[in-house]
């Protein structure tokens, strides 16, 4: 039995199409080839990188600058906690030395007044000696008036 070439429209394939297509194919496979081994380096290259910037130098240089981050916040809130302790104490004082001051005022004040009513009760006294020393001149003048005629004045008291 002999075979019969068959026939077969556009997927026959010629002999020379397929040398031409096996000489072409050859160096083609060649640069794909080198293309995807250079791929492959630059991507463990990228691994590499990133392993390292998460887990060597980088890291430890990412964990320092935590732990500085943390120490200065730590600092810092010490720092406003003292700033709020200094503040509160501030305000005592400035209450304390209010209150002290109003005591003062309201002591002056008191003794003012005291002064000042001792002072005119002194000048009432005064006042009142002075006019009872006028009272009979004056009461007889008042009745002179009254009565039309001159009364003489007592000096005594005439109670």
């Amino acid at each position: 039995m002999q075979l019969i070439p068959m026939p077969l429209g556009p997927i026959n394939p010629d002999v020379e199409h397929m040398v031409v297509g096996a000489v072409l194919f050859g160096p083609l496979y060649f640069f794909v080839r080198r293309m995807v081994l250079r791929l492959n380096r630059v991507l463990e290259d990228r691994a590499t990188i990133l392993e390292e910037v998460t887990g060597g130098r980088s890291a430890e240089l990412r964990r320092e600058a935590e732990e500085i981050r943390a120490a200065r916040e730590a600092m810092l809130s010490e720092a406003r906690r003292e700033a709020a302790r200094v503040r509160q104490q501030a305000l005592e004082e400035g209450a304390a030395l209010i209150a002290a001051a109003r005591e003062d005022g309201v002591r002056e004040r008191d003794e003012v007044l005291a002064d000042g009513k001792a002072g005119i009760a002194a000048e009432r006294l005064a006042a009142d000696t002075e006019l009872r020393g006028h009272v009979p001149e004056l009461a007889s003048k008042l009745a002179s008036r009254i009565v039309g005629e001159p009364v003489a004045a007592t000096t005594g008291s005439g109670r």
